[in-house]
């Protein structure tokens, strides 16, 4: 089933359904180290955050195309929350349609941040 595009003036956005979840979308959206670093913050927290929540060293821009590649990819979600755009993993998604990918690729990404020292 495919998620409908919002309405014209809504603040809904579109999200890939479960059945529309490639693995080559999803595993080119964590290629990029800003990527993976939000995905990894929204792990380990387990909860949805903001987009401001993340400090991350590139533009507002650059910010937004991330969370934007994130979303259609599949692997956040994004709601609105008063003026807030909250992102949330979904990692249950993920898990059924990809078990274990998530988690090696969290902890392949742990231990080369370990490594590398960041």
């Amino acid at each position: 089933m495919t998620t409908a595009a919002p309405a014209a003036g809504s603040r809904d956005l579109p999200h890939p359904a479960p059945d529309e979840i490639r693995l080559e979308s999803v595993l080119h959206a964590l290629s990029d180290p800003m990527r993976l670093r939000i995905v990894r913050e929204l792990a380990a927290d387990g909860a949805e955050l903001s987009c401001s929540h993340f400090d991350l060293p590139v533009t507002k821009s650059t910010t937004t195309h991330h969370f934007r590649v994130l979303r259609e990819s599949g692997v956040v979600r994004q709601t609105y929350r008063g003026t807030a755009k909250l992102n949330g993993l979904r990692r249950g998604d993920l898990d059924d349609l990809f078990p274990g990918l998530l988690d090696t690729l969290l902890a392949a990404a742990e231990r080369q941040a370990a490594r590398l020292g960041g």
